[in-house]
């Protein structure tokens, strides 16, 4: 159905108005924020060399100031932490310096999931450095390291609102060492001026750290958090005061170029065996302390660790998160536009294709690529990106060319408005062929995300337009989301609306052609208890109409979570659900007879998650459905099982198991995923992870093996080798093997 004139008018005045509304918000909270006077910290230029080897005892670090007094965070905020801790810094022409005393004389070892890179645990001991250098509140490092001098980094997005606002797979060079101490331990950092993103002349820092006991079970922070917000959430920083503001870095260029080679063969297609081998190279230039060009040629991604399998009851695409580093740094400046149930860009459509015999994202080569990111200044940021893709003729791709560019502009305290435009080209097509293979696809679209000084209000409002070669009506998608959130309370309004054309080909775009309200309502209480630390009640509405006004899915969802004193999770909920197929479905998804198009469903389940004590050297996670499903019922399990042989190893085995009964003439089925993974440190420098998977819903078995040695920061030897069998007979699908070297040079 096409709106019509009097339609469009009266969504064009609830759009302005929601504008207004939200413009409105932002400046209340902007200016009746909380104003205290923040924490502060100054360094001093090092007047001797600094050795990085954990042990704090140079002449610079008695005469640095000390940070102490940290906050509590979790169990309770209210109180200063049972765990002391000191921190101090200094800087040199080339690093700023961090070392930390973290003071814990109880007997016992300290935890850690092992000694892999980038880990990530609310129970596992460690030190955090949070670092805002534009005090913008919105974008920040992470730097963390525990007592066994492991390292982490990582990229705070969207002023750290969510725990997806922290990532970890950003890596780049930097380095710590550890020393276990009879008083706890201790640990300095040494972060390169040329690793961060910072305005010259700028002479002071947003900063933050925070530090995981295992021991006293606490989690503190420098600064004030309350523990309804994440713990690196950037509207709770102090000042890093620098006795002279730092300066622009010498010449700032990294060359990384790699070498591949291996084998694979296709045994479906009963091709000869292949060897392949490749060249190619990243580099990153810095054009300004904050602002960095990123250059590829032939990039090659067959280290990167394959996607976890899932099984899939859904009508709509599963969502895979990027892990190439060549998108990360800066992602959020281009992903983070829209919402989950439309992003205009996902760059995970560039550069990856679908391979027909396993279900599974295979790499579709790309020939060259550049990025320019980062920010003209406090207010500003900017992102252009282009890439080429090669053509595939196995699965009749085209060469296509990718164009997307992004500002951003801060306002008020923390809040932004964004601008994104994505171009999709294929030069080679004058017009549409048979194959239904467009010339272009194009995308505009437009965020403005709310932040309050304090965190109390977040949000976004979004309107995105689609541009195809013939453009007909509801080519757009538009959505809200405002959140006011308390230690006690938390109100949420969500609404979207896709239209029927929305064609955003280089994004992630599920469904089309609908309507839907969300709203959520969210009540804690904190008792005064040694078993339980939080309490939440909460109800849900969610309700989804088709383009002729059709309620085509509805929601009703009761229920609670708690959270123990001990770091364990619970999470429990009721749930009603009404669904009407606009197009026969098979709820297997097993290829069985298929529900008729027009039906509707209503069925009631009863749903819950655990998460166990992480402390403990065997942790597990358990999500189970029980209930009406369909015209049917399901049964269901899924989790993750761990063992940890610390610091050397950890064990794990992910789950699911579905259970589908259905009346006759629809296909019952009992659906096994199965993915054991063995994870080895041999070191902090070398890595092995065998991983396996058991898909009974696609018939596959899978097997990814991966040697990785970090010779020196940033370089690496990759040894991979993938299988694919059929899981009913052991039948070879394909397999490869591949070796890649990398190496990081400065120049």
């Amino acid at each position: 159905m096409k709106y019509t004139y009097e339609f469009k008018i009266l969504l064009f005045k609830v759009l302005r108005l929601q504008l207004i509304l939200i413009f409105v918000l932002a400046n209340h909270t902007f200016t009746f924020a909380q104003k205290e006077n923040p924490r502060q910290i100054h360094i001093k230029k090092a007047k001797e060399k600094i050795h990085v080897d954990g042990i704090i005892d140079e002449n610079e670090w008695k005469s640095a100031e000390v940070a102490k007094d940290f906050h509590q965070y979790f169990p309770f905020d209210s109180a200063l932490a049972k765990a002391k801790t000191e921190v101090r810094f200094t800087y040199d022409e080339h690093f700023i310096y961090f070392s930390a005393v973290c003071y814990n004389e109880t007997k016992g070892k300290f935890i850690t999931n092992s000694l892999r890179r980038d880990y990530r645990s609310p129970a596992a001991d460690g030190i955090s450095l949070v670092l805002d250098p534009f005090q913008d509140h919105t974008n920040g490092f992470m730097f963390g390291t525990n007592p066994f001098g492991v390292q982490r980094e990582g990229l705070i997005a969207n002023g750290g609102t969510g725990q997806e606002d922290l990532s970890l797979s950003w890596d780049n060079k930097w380095y710590a060492e550890a020393k276990i101490t009879d008083f706890g331990w201790s640990v300095e950092m040494a972060i390169p001026f040329k690793t961060l993103r910072f305005k010259e002349n700028l002479d002071t820092w947003k900063v933050n750290f925070y530090r995981i006991d295992s021991k006293y079970n606490e989690r503190s922070s420098w600064c004030h958090v309350p523990r309804n917000f994440q713990i690196y959430n950037l509207a709770y920083t102090g000042e890093l005061i620098w006795d002279e503001a730092p300066k622009k870095p010498a010449v700032n260029v990294a060359i990384i170029p790699f070498i591949t080679g291996g084998i694979s063969k296709n045994q479906l297609e009963g091709t000869p065996q292949k060897t392949v081998s490749g060249i190619g190279g990243d580099a990153k230039i810095a054009i300004t302390p904050s602002l960095n060009l990123d250059l590829t040629v032939n990039p090659d991604f067959s280290q990167v660790e394959v996607d976890r399998q899932v099984t899939n009851l859904d009508r709509f695409e599963i969502f895979f998160p990027e892990r190439r580093q060549f998108f990360l740094e800066n992602a959020d400046l281009f992903s983070s536009f829209g919402n989950q149930r439309a992003r205009p860009f996902f760059s995970r459509r560039i550069g990856i294709a679908i391979d027909k015999n396993t279900g599974q994202n295979l790499q579709n080569p790309i020939i060259f690529g550049a990025r320019l990111s980062g920010r003209l200044d406090k207010n500003w940021r900017v992102g252009l990106l282009n890439m080429q893709a090669a053509k595939d003729a196995n699965i009749n791709l085209p060469s296509y060319n990718y164009t997307v560019g992004a500002v951003q502009r801060r306002v008020f305290t923390r809040s932004n408005i964004g601008v994104l435009f994505v171009n999709k080209e294929n030069f080679g097509v004058q017009k549409a062929d048979s194959l239904n293979i467009s010339r272009f696809n194009r995308m505009v679209g437009v965020d403005y995300n709310l932040a309050s000084a304090d965190n109390s209000w977040t949000g976004k409002f979004f309107y995105h337009q689609s541009i195809a070669e013939k453009n007909t009506n509801d080519q757009f998608s538009h959505g809200v989301n405002v959140a006011y959130s308390k230690p006690h309370i938390r109100l949420e309004w969500n609404h979207q609306i896709v239209g029927k054309n929305f064609d955003a080909q280089v994004g992630y775009v599920p469904r089309r052609d609908f309507k839907n309200i969300n709203p959520v309502f969210v009540y804690s209480l904190f008792p005064k208890s040694k078993i339980i630390n939080r309490w939440n009640t909460y109800a849900e509405v969610s309700s989804t109409w088709d383009g002729t006004g059709r309620n085509t899915d509805r929601g009703i969802f009761l229920g609670g979570s708690i959270r123990f004193q001990n770091t364990a999770e619970m999470e429990y909920w009721w749930a009603r659900n009404y669904t009407y197929l606009f197009s026969p479905f098979d709820p297997t998804n097993t290829g069985g007879e298929k529900l008729l198009a027009g039906t509707a469903f209503t069925y009631n389940s009863f749903n819950f998650t655990y998460t166990s004590d992480q402390r403990k050297n065997f942790y597990y996670n358990i999500q189970g459905y029980i209930g009406e499903y369909f015209n049917g019922k399901r049964t269901s399990f899924t989790g993750v099982l761990n063992y940890r042989l610390q610091p050397y190893m950890i064990f794990s085995l992910d789950y699911t198991y579905n259970r589908l009964q259905f009346p006759a003439p629809y296909s019952s089925a009992d659906l096994y995923l199965l993915g054991p993974k063995f994870d080895v440190t041999f070191s902090k420098s070398i890595f092995l992870t065998a991983y396996f998977q058991y898909n009974s819903q696609i018939n596959n078995i899978n097997i990814n093996t991966r040697f990785q040695w970090r010779f020196k920061p940033v370089s690496d030897l990759f040894i991979v080798y993938t299988d694919n069998y059929f899981a009913d007979a052991l039948r070879v699908k394909n397999r490869a093997l591949v070796l890649k070297l990398t190496y990081w040079l400065n120049l």
